[in-house]
């Protein structure tokens, strides 16, 4: 049975850190796909000299931040210590747990000249279990991503496993999370996964006779064999997995399954009573509503 569509996004712009990205998760009748609750890309936008990225140190808990860029770089610095640029191709993956602070900015460097930015950042919620594990940090390198060849696409594996291939990210569920390229006339294909999705970056697709492009997520509906038809060169995301276990809350950058632990971050970021980062003294506030 070939598969069917649950549901069609569309991005919506949403602004961050002085420039505008494209919202496609949560949204008011799908909050998730397996675990991915949150969705944005980030561009692509050209910074002039002296330009950049600004996103101010800021809270998370009980959720993992994925970073994947296209083109640029952004600078990483947390609460835990670390300081890491992402490239394009390479994975940034912090887990929240009970709780981290982040910030990502431009290095002086790269804002000298300018960039063009363009990348993607989702968020996984964590099981249940794992909520309040204890904060982490981890970076993968592009060369350290499975590349699997299939039906004309070429897929870097970020997360999860496909194709008989096995991302060295360490997730806490399972799920399926890859970068599709694809010339005109090849196929994109969407692993059988409980739930899952795909999202076009670039270019054209096709699927039961519609045709998608830029700045749309398409939601499948679970079981069948899914390909995609490139019509144009295309770059596409893919993603999905099991379902998480129970309902998820989100407010603002706080993701749990119990409302009171959200109310308790809330009151620990205004109070000052989370980890800083070194170096760094600014910080966004907590929104009033």
């Amino acid at each position: 049975m070939a598969a069917t569509v649950d549901r069609v996004i569309t991005a919506r712009p949403r602004d961050i850190g002085g420039f505008s990205v494209r919202r496609l998760l949560p949204h008011a009748r799908r909050r998730l796909v397996g675990p991915f609750i949150f969705f944005d890309h980030m561009g692509p936008v050209d910074f002039e000299a002296g330009q950049g990225m600004d996103v101010r140190p800021h809270p998370h808990i009980n959720l993992a931040t994925v970073t994947y860029l296209f083109d640029g770089e952004i600078m990483h610095a947390d609460s835990l210590g670390y300081r890491q640029p992402i490239h394009p191709g390479d994975v940034n993956w912090m887990t929240a747990g009970r709780g981290i602070v982040h910030s990502e900015r431009t290095a002086p460097d790269v804002r000298a000249r300018g960039q063009r930015l363009d990348g993607i950042q989702s968020w996984v919620a964590l099981p249940t279990a794992s909520e309040e594990v204890d904060p982490d940090f981890h970076h993968h390198p592009q060369a350290t991503l499975p590349v699997i060849e299939k039906a004309g696409a070429t897929m870097r594996l970020i997360a999860g496993e496909a194709f008989g291939a096995r991302s060295p990210v360490a997730a806490y569920s399972p799920m399926v999370y890859f970068e599709a390229l694809a010339p005109a006339g090849a196929a994109i294909p969407v692993p059988d996964v409980p739930e899952r999705g795909f999202y076009v970056v670039e270019g054209a697709v096709t699927l039961a006779g519609d045709s998608y492009g830029p700045g749309t997520m398409v939601v499948l509906d679970a079981g069948g064999e899914a390909a995609l038809t490139v019509d144009e060169r295309a770059r596409v995301m893919v993603l999905g997995g099991d379902p998480i276990d129970g309902k998820r809350h989100i407010w603002w950058n706080f993701v749990s399954s119990d409302p009171d632990r959200i109310e308790r971050a809330k009151g620990d970021w205004r109070e000052g009573r989370f980890p800083g980062v070194e170096g760094d003294d600014e910080y966004i506030p907590l929104p009033e509503a």
